[in-house]
């Protein structure tokens, strides 16, 4: 039995998300069928994260366990042709010990969330980022966003479903940056709550907007309440961008 890192990159549009589910198609599914079809086996893969329904991955990692013998190129390359035309792409291959693990090996996680801040909706890029036709005030988010960072309760930011054990999370990176028409939100922690990111996102993009201001992102925090939450960005524009071991 040979233990095999993935590193995938998918659109999360036509998915439930990275999970298998039972009322759609997932990531998780698409994977395991290919592979199911390549050597016979049925194996299941785990992700460093679990993505929700409509959002992207530039470099998810992921583990599956595989009796059959094979190389790292002919997995990807045999995994690949199977996934078509599924907009899921196995990026890359290797051999790792028996005993890492995609996601209790993982000590950062990265996400980035792209806003498309222009007047005009887009065309080439529609289901792929957040359309805020607004113009919104970056220096102001950026101050915004630094009230965030470090360990905190983040029960504001918080989904009503998420199952963490404790809300408590150290965020270690929240920046924003334009780049263009583009404004764009990288964030990293060695975990995130349920819905946090968007969630975050959601509230900078109000106070870019003049409706908050910095304050009233530190005063959400503080108030400890999801019912303090502004705005809960939409999935189309997060992207798992990688995880750190």
């Amino acid at each position: 039995m040979t233990r095999w890192r993935l590193t995938v990159e998918y659109d999360g549009g036509p998915f439930m998300g990275w999970q298998r589910q039972d009322h759609g198609p997932s990531v998780q599914q698409a994977l395991e069928e290919a592979l199911e079809r390549m050597t016979g086996e049925r194996a299941a893969f785990t992700a460093a994260g679990r993505t929700d329904a409509g959002v992207h991955a530039l470099a998810m990692s992921a583990h599956v366990d595989v009796a059959k013998a094979l190389t790292a190129h002919r997995l990807r390359e045999g995994l690949n042709a199977l996934l078509r035309p599924s907009p899921v792409s196995v990026l890359d291959v290797s051999e790792v010990a028996g005993n890492w693990h995609a996601r209790f090996s993982c000590v950062s996680r990265r996400y980035l969330y792209r806003i498309l801040n222009r007047r005009t909706p887009p065309a080439l890029e529609a289901g792929r980022v957040w359309h805020v036709a607004v113009p919104l005030d970056v220096e102001t988010m950026r101050e915004a966003a630094a009230h965030l960072v470090g360990r905190h309760d983040f029960t504001p930011f918080r989904s009503a479903h998420c199952q963490s054990e404790s809300p408590v999370k150290t965020l270690d990176r929240l920046e924003v940056e334009r780049a263009g028409d583009e404004v764009r939100i990288a964030a990293a922690a060695r975990s995130f709550l349920h819905h946090q990111v968007r969630s975050m996102v959601g509230c900078l993009a109000m106070v870019g907007r003049g409706q908050w201001s910095p304050g009233d992102m530190k005063a959400a925090l503080d108030a400890r309440d999801r019912a303090a939450l502004g705005l809960n960005a939409p999935p189309q524009g997060l992207y798992f961008a990688g995880a750190v071991y």
